[in-house]
């Protein structure tokens, strides 16, 4: 294990399927790796981002930047009846609950299989970027991924870090990203509206 800035680097890690929920919250990752000589893999899959227009628009912003940094995009499926199966009867959890932590395993477990497909041991998400997100969730989540995928590896790792938020902002002004104003589901566009 190596640390640069706050951030453990894994030995031998030199390639990584990184999750990404939008590209405001990926950019200042993917930046941070490539000057660390981590070669990252955009996987972008959000079923749970409501409504399709919406979920166009951060797809859309995601495949602008990674395409202008000349690194490998892949669009997950758009399924999002799928996804709101898979979280039924969690509808009126809060923010941090047990729907957060349904929606991360499934979007975790689908990079694993990913990375798995891909040939690539380890994977990251950018979900630990967020303030709004509990690292113990997405830490679970991603260790059930991990479990529930063999020969795969979740980097546990707190994006926040090593002035990673600031970068963010910084990237966020720069490339004149479009900036989400909710987490991406209706229940959490719903509690955004109250």
């Amino acid at each position: 294990m190596k640390k640069k800035n706050d951030i453990i680097i894994p030995e031998g890690l030199h390639e990584v399927l990184l999750h990404a929920c939008c590209a405001p919250c990926s950019s200042a990752i993917v930046e941070w790796m490539l000057q660390h000589d981590i070669r990252p893999i955009i996987f972008y899959f959000n079923p749970n981002i409501y409504p399709r227009e919406e979920y166009d628009i951060r797809k859309n912003e995601s495949k602008r930047h990674a395409d202008h940094l000349g690194i490998r995009w892949i669009d997950g499926d758009y399924d999002h009846e799928a996804w709101l199966r898979q979280v039924q009867g969690l509808e009126h959890e809060p923010e941090r609950g047990s729907r957060c932590l349904q929606c991360f395993q499934l979007r975790l477990i689908a990079t694993a299989l990913q990375a798995r497909q891909l040939g690539i041991t380890y994977f990251a998400t950018t979900l630990a970027s967020s303030r709004w997100k509990s690292l113990e969730q997405i830490t679970q989540a991603g260790q059930a991924a991990e479990s529930a995928v063999e020969g795969t590896r979740f980097w546990a790792q707190n994006w926040r870090k090593g002035g990673l938020q600031d970068r963010r902002n910084q990237l966020l002004r720069d490339y004149q990203f479009y900036n989400q104003q909710y987490c991406g589901c209706e229940f959490s566009m719903n509690k955004q509206e109250k």
